[in-house]
């Protein structure tokens, strides 16, 4: 039997007959305020950390172990992602959220502190503990004090968020790193994390239904070897060792295994981390696959063209940052009005639609950049890349919580996020395949006959931006010139997983979002079979 906590004094107001609690319009901004803090940490950091990898190569002197720096902190923040989801089902949003933001700022402050590679690394994988509760509990909040008809307009604010953490990371990055140094990128988590845990631990107190309850432990263990294993593929295994090597095809073997397991442990549970009839409904599933591939093709422009604007273009690690601001001129262009819109009509099926298009266009746009492009050209394709994403990041969030029973609200988000980082991962590890076996092909082509002896050591300075201004003419000139082509290569190679996704936009059907007048009645425990069947109309 479950009882309900009382709302709180000055609180939300809730619907009768134990219906869902939501939050007036001023008690949703002070609220949106600490959620926003929290995910734009976790958001922040996935781009921050870039732009100062080469100075702590550089002070660690380990090159070979560079790329686990970027992947630990993916590896947890992923894996863990749907455990933070249930197990706030199970005890609420809010103590859960304030546990995700001091994991976090724990891992910040044991970062800044690393005294080897090795150290910052496992700090890195608490800094993505933390992280993967931030971002799928904050969405889940929102999902829990605001209708799904009103979702939209406030969800806008959190795209805009994420394109500016986008930008303002490697922006601040080159700031600190060319500053005070590479540690502050840690440091700076401290002031926002303790906004938003103040904020938090301040006003947002929630009622929450308590349940009888069993964590699933064994799907947790499961779904983290399999998100290792194939990550371990992807990021170190494959680059490395080759993709027909034996230990690259045992872990993407084990990796297919657990993900089976995985299901089957599900299935059987009684509280699993990822209800698998989640899935039974088209919207859910439809957008959850749709999540994976944008994510997959999001994460190749937000790390090469960076490095094209320092490499080819020589700009500073600041200037680099100044010159992505198109692209979160796009987002917020995008994702506010967009969000507005969805309010005010309760239809969102076209946004992930226009979403593909554009994105897709950019990619195509983004794969001509030559040596001489100028960048009033970039501006223009990062403005339209930007635009796209800002249609679709959080829309699509919205559209999945509102195909759900409210008692699967924490899972359905975190689940959503899930599929999106790891898109994310994979496509971050693919592109960098891509380029680096592109990159020697388009130096062969490049080089000179007799000069062919020289395409592994161009190779290699590609990997650093410093190294690469150091060479002198003409081999300066063909090493960034192959750079440039092997680049075009990884923006093209998104081209079919946007199609893919543009399709799962154009099939999946759309459900009018509730407002406030038509939200469930009773605790939530309305059956996933009816809302998957009101999902078909």
């Amino acid at each position: 039997m479950s009882t309900t906590e009382p709302a709180p004094a000055g609180g939300a107001s809730a619907t009768t007959d134990g219906g869902p609690t939501y939050l007036s319009h001023k008690q949703i901004m002070v609220v949106l305020g600490g959620l926003m803090a929290g995910m734009f940490l976790a958001a922040l950091d996935q781009s921050i950390v870039g732009t100062a990898l080469p100075q702590i190569v550089s002070e660690f002197n380990s090159l070979d172990k560079l790329s686990w720096v970027v992947t630990a902190y993916l590896l947890t923040s992923t894996a863990s992602t749907p455990l933070w989801g249930k197990i706030s089902d199970l005890y609420g949003r809010r103590p859960l959220f304030i546990a995700a933001i001091v994991t976090f700022l724990a891992g910040s402050v044991l970062s800044a502190l690393a005294q080897n590679i090795e150290m910052l690394i496992g700090f890195r994988a608490v800094q993505g503990l933390g992280a993967g509760g931030l971002m799928s509990l904050a969405f889940a909040t929102i999902g829990d004090v605001i209708p799904p008809r009103e979702r939209g307009k406030y969800m806008g604010y959190f795209g805009a968020v994420f394109g500016l953490s986008s930008v303002a990371g490697p922006l601040l990055g080159g700031v600190l790193t060319d500053g005070p140094g590479w540690r502050w990128i840690f440091w700076i988590n401290l002031p926002i994390g303790l906004v938003a845990l103040g904020i938090v631990a301040a006003v947002l107190k929630l009622p929450h239904v308590k349940r009888s309850h069993k964590i699933d432990y064994l799907g947790a263990a499961v779904v983290t070897g399999a998100v290792t294993s194939l990550l371990l593929a992807v990021s170190w295994s494959g680059p490395e060792n080759g993709w027909d090597n034996a230990t690259t095809i045992a872990l993407l073997a084990a990796a297919v295994a657990l993900a089976v397991a995985f299901v089957f442990v599900e299935l059987k549970v009684a509280e699993p981390i990822i209800p698998m009839d989640l899935f039974k409904g088209r919207i859910f599933s439809g957008y959850a696959g749709y999540a994976f591939l944008l994510g997959f093709a999001m994460f190749g422009a937000l790390i090469f063209l960076p490095l094209y604007l320092q490499a080819v273009k020589d700009m500073s690690p600041t200037r680099s940052g100044l010159a992505l601001l198109p692209m979160i001129v796009g987002i917020f262009s995008a994702s506010i009005p967009s969000g507005q819109l969805m309010s005010k009509t309760g239809r969102y099926k076209i946004y992930p639609i226009v979403s593909a298009v554009l994105v897709g266009g950019a990619m195509v746009l983004l794969s001509t950049l030559s040596m001489s492009t100028p960048y009033w050209h970039l501006a223009i394709y990062m403005f339209v890349m930007g635009a796209g994403l800002g249609l679709s990041m959080q829309i699509t969030v919205t559209a999945a919580q509102n195909s759900v029973p409210r008692q699967h609200m924490g899972s359905a988000t975190s689940t959503m996020t899930f599929f999106r980082s790891m898109g994310g991962a994979i496509g971050t590890a693919v592109y960098g395949a891509v380029l680096t076996s592109r990159l020697k092909d388009h130096l062969t082509d490049i080089v000179p006959h007799a000069t062919q002896q020289m395409v592994d050591g161009l190779a290699k300075a590609a990997n650093s931006v410093e190294a690469l201004h150091a060479l002198k003419e003409p081999m300066k000139g063909w090493a960034l010139h192959g750079l440039v082509d092997a680049m075009g290569d990884v923006f093209l190679v998104s081209l079919p997983f946007l199609a893919i996704a543009l399709i799962i936009a154009v099939i999946t059907p759309e459900q009018r979002l509730a407002g406030r007048d038509d939200a469930p009645k009773g605790d939530g425990d309305e059956s996933l079979e009816s809302s998957a069947a009101a999902a078909m109309h």
